[in-house]
């Protein structure tokens, strides 16, 4: 089992900045893919960004290319998003994942495990 807590969201202004966490427990985290998704109530879970296990290999939704960084440190267990220039329409819940099946995966239903995400708000 592998446990995933976010943090870092925050109500900001739009143009700005911050940097998302997710701390994994449980296991190490470098053979698993790992992502982030968004979400707006009662809309779908939205692919924003995924990384393979080594981080050689990264993907970006198009919306975020060029604005938000995915990372990982897996000495530490802990993946990131650094988002910049943020827009209001960036405003959601944001979750990590984590995938022992893939090496890298754009899809939520192949991911195995959830953190139970944090609130990013960005103000026009």
């Amino acid at each position: 089992q592998v446990q995933l807590v976010e943090s870092g969201g925050e109500l900001v202004q739009a143009g700005g900045s911050l940097r998302l966490s997710c701390a994994a427990s449980g296991r190490t985290i470098g053979s698993y893919s790992m992502g982030w998704f968004r979400q707006n109530p009662g809309k779908e879970r939205e692919f924003v960004a995924a990384i393979s296990g080594s981080g050689g290999r990264i993907r970006y939704t198009e919306s975020v290319k060029g604005r938000f960084t995915i990372s990982r440190d897996n000495a530490k267990n802990t993946l990131f998003l650094q988002m910049n220039s943020l827009k209001p329409e960036d405003t959601a819940v944001y979750y990590c994942a984590a995938s022992s099946k893939f090496e890298i995966a754009t899809l939520a239903h192949n991911y195995d495990y959830w953190g139970q995400g944090t609130q990013v708000t960005v103000s026009s």
